[in-house]
């Protein structure tokens, strides 16, 4: 599939990421690089070959894993504690959506 210029500027808009003109050039071929990159990965023949899953070091069977250990939650002070702006119990941070 080949992209188009309408193409990518759909992507941006979904991404809110403004391109100039001449950008959009550029982004065309790297985003139909990459594109050709998936297409040359999804026709190797991976029949037979087993799923890998968690790399473990050569110990136990949960070596790289910690523990999953229940423990108390930070309470809403201590969470606020470095925050450079909070109000109301929540952080408050500078708006950056515009639609």
């Amino acid at each position: 599939m080949r992209l188009t210029e309408k193409d990518v500027r759909y992507v941006a808009a979904l991404a809110n990421i403004t391109f100039a003109d001449e950008e959009i050039g550029v982004m065309l071929h790297d985003l139909d690089g990459i594109l050709g990159q998936m297409d040359a990965l999804a026709g190797i023949d991976t029949e037979g070959v087993e799923p890998m899953s968690q790399v473990l070091f050569d110990a136990a069977e949960n070596a790289t894993l910690r523990a999953d250990v229940e423990r108390m939650p930070l309470e809403n002070e201590v969470a606020l504690a470095n925050a450079p702006i909070s109000g109301n119990g929540y952080f408050k941070v500078p708006r950056v959506i515009e639609r």
